[in-house]
């Protein structure tokens, strides 16, 4: 039997993350959560996720520092990450430093449904 993908979300909203976790442990992932920043990169680059579904705005250390930090380690230059945030798109240097850290894929979270986030996921680990 093939290894269980792990997924890990890195978010400081409570209800999100556990709608994301319920959500994805239906679907059959395995769930690590971290609630900041700081939390988020030591669990990466201690659990070595095959995806890592990140927050912008956290407290600690925000995503956009977080994703800068796991792209200077050898393993987190590759790992694919999906940002979200409630941040308006139309801020271009924002959205300049993100395209520069290379996310695979950046959502607004009032235009997305978990259901889509899923899609997203499993359309990058290669499970469509």
């Amino acid at each position: 039997m093939e290894n269980k993908k792990i997924i890990l979300i890195t978010e400081d909203e409570k209800a999100l993350r556990n709608a994301l976790d319920d959500k994805l442990q239906k679907e059959g992932f395995t769930i690590l959560d971290a609630e900041n920043g700081e939390e988020g990169l030591a669990l990466a680059l201690l659990e070595h996720p095959d995806l890592i579904l990140l927050d912008i705005v956290m407290p600690k250390m925000n995503g956009m520092k977080m994703l800068k930090e796991l792209r200077a380690d050898e393993w987190g230059k590759t790992v694919p990450v999906i940002m979200l945030t409630n941040l308006s798109s139309a801020d271009e240097e924002r959205n300049r430093d993100i395209t520069a850290l290379e996310p695979t894929y950046y959502f607004m979270k009032t235009d997305i449904k978990i259901e889509q986030v899923v899609e997203k996921i499993k359309e990058r680990l290669g499970m469509m």
